[in-house]
């Protein structure tokens, strides 16, 4: 792999994006998989457009979503290690998609001989551990609306967002369900309940979801604080007219 020039932020989209030296471009169709749990690992990929998930099946045939793929993210890096031969998740494309497939062997000569991209996909393990400890804290602790409300506030890129509705991809509700670990009723209910209080918009089971991300989060932030109140015996402050 060539290093991205010096001069310039690197740009790991673009750098992926270029063809040869074991990387392919693929075109994967909505609701198409991308690779099964129990497959063969012989590669590494990184979305460069559109949605897909993660998820598990366990032995019972209960089905559970662990997280979302977004463009510049990676999936697949378990081939990497050395006893690890199977995939342990199936990927599944939610909208159209386009990522990079990159050859095990590429990649290994990637991260040994370019340093600058050895330290971009460090960065990015990085933060998605910290991400995965916050989703299991998240998972153990909050209730299932708690839960439903940071998901949406995941999936509108809140910390990037500078207007103050983001739009959500499409996204059923069946499949939140799964991300939150609740049943699709209960996702139900709490999506009429926080269209009511205008924290979200949509219409119909095929979420064209629209997030108010700032008034969200401050409802997520009260009621974390609300918490920590009752926990320890403090005053919890007045909800904001905002919110009102």
């Amino acid at each position: 792999m060539k290093a991205a020039q010096a001069t310039t932020a690197f740009d790991r989209i673009e750098f992926l994006s270029q063809p040869g030296d074991g990387k392919t471009k693929l075109n994967i169709a909505a609701n198409s998989t991308v690779y099964a749990q129990g497959d063969p690992a012989p590669a590494v990929y990184c979305l460069q457009r559109g949605m897909a998930k993660k998820s598990v099946t366990s032995i019972a045939g209960k089905d559970a979503v662990l997280t979302i793929v977004e463009p510049g993210d990676f999936f697949g890096e378990g081939c990497l290690h050395r006893t690890l031969g199977r995939r342990v998740v199936t990927v599944t494309a939610i909208t159209e998609c386009v990522a990079t497939r990159i050859d095990k062997t590429a990649m290994l000569r990637g991260l040994r001989e370019d340093p600058e991209f050895s330290e971009m996909f460090i960065a990015f393990l990085l933060k998605r551990n910290s991400r995965t400890v916050d989703d299991l804290v998240n998972q153990m602790l909050n209730s299932s609306e708690m839960r439903l409300a940071r998901t949406l506030l995941l999936l509108a890129n809140f910390t990037k967002a500078d207007d103050a509705t983001s739009a959500v991809r499409k996204m059923s509700q069946e499949t939140l369900a799964e991300m939150v670990g609740t049943t699709r009723s209960r996702i139900s209910f709490f999506m009429n309940k926080f269209r009511r209080l205008g924290l979200i918009d949509y219409s119909g089971n095929g979420l064209n979801l629209q997030v108010n991300a700032p008034l969200l989060g401050k409802v997520l932030q009260e009621s974390a604080c609300a918490k920590i109140a009752l926990d320890t015996g403090l005053t919890v402050p007045e909800p904001s007219t905002a919110r009102a």
